[in-house]
């Protein structure tokens, strides 16, 4: 008998001559190369003797899977017509961005759609994207940054602290955040999501845990960022009973980290590989949610959130105990993500690409950019937008196009005119790039109300 496992190994121990061997070595190469092949056989016959007890396993749930009920992967063809939809500031948004919704709602799986107002084009789905699909989860109609989120704490403290305080403010973040691939915090803090059992079960994720660990409380590059600004509550009858007037408030953006991208990277090219789509279209494979890969990425990515969650928690604390204050009001939401939603009476899976959910009287949090306000905003539930709502300004020119159209100089008269102080920031990420706010928060107006305002005074994002 040779060293490593083999087709003839798993036909002699009495596997039926189909995909399971195809599944079965691919798993033991993947997850259990260290093994002895002795010890794989005994416990691959257990499988195969009894594969309903081995459902749901991290490592032995796909083969037990197709011992009992093989994935059927045939070639997807797209519909000629088009799922309903419902398009938010249609004037202000491209063609190709408009494209790619009407094919992703031409799926097979596809069920209602609809766009919002700071869309422009993604990979799969396009940024400010929602789709409503039956039964069936799509990892790039979620993202990369799986949990991808927006996180505000209001301090009962008066707004002229910001320019009083300047110097230290900006010391906070340049020394207690941390950007980027690489930079990590020092000093450690532990959270309950490490305890979870989704980091014992999924191979894949098990492998994350230390990655995800010594990355807690961290964000990424590009968008992301950790700002001071002045909190404007416009709304009376607003849920915390807080008096008009400005506050001081930290506003974050970030998600899941490495643990959210290499989530995505594994499940979608599993997605492409069962759900053999058109090449245009190959970004909208899915799972379906019967499979053992879709109810394990199902757990991934709201695991990934429930990090992203955690991480601008650790990042809010830090800056709570360094400010010596207590925030007397947080609100936080995920965008990049997929949610069980009844929508036309039955249970769909709705994916927000760049979206914020916005049911009736949610609350949420919709930036501008480093001059530009953003809103707290209160969700109208409004149905035809699938009780959504923009995520942002959104991009009205690309990372290239910025750097090939900006200068420093101009971004450095930007900032100066708004007063507002930039720690880190790349050209791709200027002023310049997003939308007016103004105009895609009017193009909104049925599906949100607006509470509040947060206007960026200190700014840190990657270098």
């Amino acid at each position: 008998m040779g060293k490593k496992l083999s087709g003839k190994d798993l036909i002699k121990l009495g596997f039926p001559k189909n995909n399971s061997i195809n599944v079965t070595l691919g798993q033991i190469n993947r997850y259990q190369k260290r093994v002895k092949k002795e010890k794989i056989l005994i416990e691959a016959k257990k499988v195969l003797l009894n594969p309903e007890a081995y459902k749901g396993d991290g490592v032995w749930g796909k083969i037990a899977e197709s011992l009992l009920d093989p994935v059927n992967v045939t070639k997807q063809k797209l519909n000629t017509h088009r799922a309903p939809f419902q398009i938010y500031g249609e004037n202000e948004i491209d063609d190709q961005a408009k494209y790619q919704l009407f094919d992703a709602l031409k799926l097979p799986i596809s069920v209602a759609g609809a766009l919002m107002p700071d869309a422009h084009v993604g990979y799969g789905l396009p940024i400010g994207g929602v789709l409503a699909t039956k039964n069936a989860v799509i990892p790039y109609g979620v993202g990369v940054d799986i949990g991808c989120r927006m996180c505000l704490t209001i301090y009962p403290v008066k707004v002229s602290y910001l320019k009083g305080k300047k110097h230290q403010l900006e010391n906070i973040l340049l020394e207690h955040t941390k950007f980027g691939m690489y930079e990590t915090h020092k000093i450690k803090h532990d959270d309950p999501i490490f305890e979870r059992d989704e980091f014992k079960t999924i191979p894949l994720v098990k492998r994350l845990k230390d990655k995800a660990y010594k990355q807690l409380g961290t964000s990424g590059g590009g968008n992301h960022f950790v700002e001071f600004g002045v909190i404007s509550i416009l709304d009376i009858n607003n849920e915390w009973d807080l008096p008009l007037g400005d506050y001081l408030g930290v506003l974050s953006h970030s998600g899941s980290r490495g643990l959210g991208a290499n989530i995505a990277k594994r499940y979608t090219y599993l997605a492409t590989k069962q759900c053999p789509l058109p090449k245009h279209v190959q970004h909208l494979a899915w799972l379906d949610l019967n499979t053992h890969d879709g109810q394990e990425y199902w757990l991934a990515m709201n695991l990934a959130g429930d990090y992203a969650r955690a991480c601008h928690d650790n990042i809010h604390k830090r800056i709570s105990k360094l400010l010596g204050e207590k925030p007397i009001v947080k609100i936080d939401n995920h965008h990049n993500f997929a949610w069980k939603q009844e929508v036309n009476g039955e249970e769909c899976i709705v994916h927000r690409k760049g979206a914020t959910p916005a049911k009736k009287g949610e609350l949420g949090i919709i930036p501008g950019s480093m001059t530009a306000p953003g809103f707290i905003v209160r969700g109208l539930g409004n149905t035809k937008s699938l009780q959504s709502a923009s995520h942002g300004a959104g991009r009205v020119l690309s990372r290239r196009q910025c750097k090939t159209t900006l200068t420093q100089s101009a971004i450095k008269k930007e900032l100066q005119n708004h007063d507002v102080s930039l720690i880190g920031g790349g050209i791709d990420e200027a002023p310049m790039a997003y939308k007016n706010i103004e105009t895609v928060m009017k193009n909104q107006q049925e599906l949100v109300e607006v509470i509040g305002k947060f206007t960026p005074k200190i700014v840190r994002m990657d270098r």
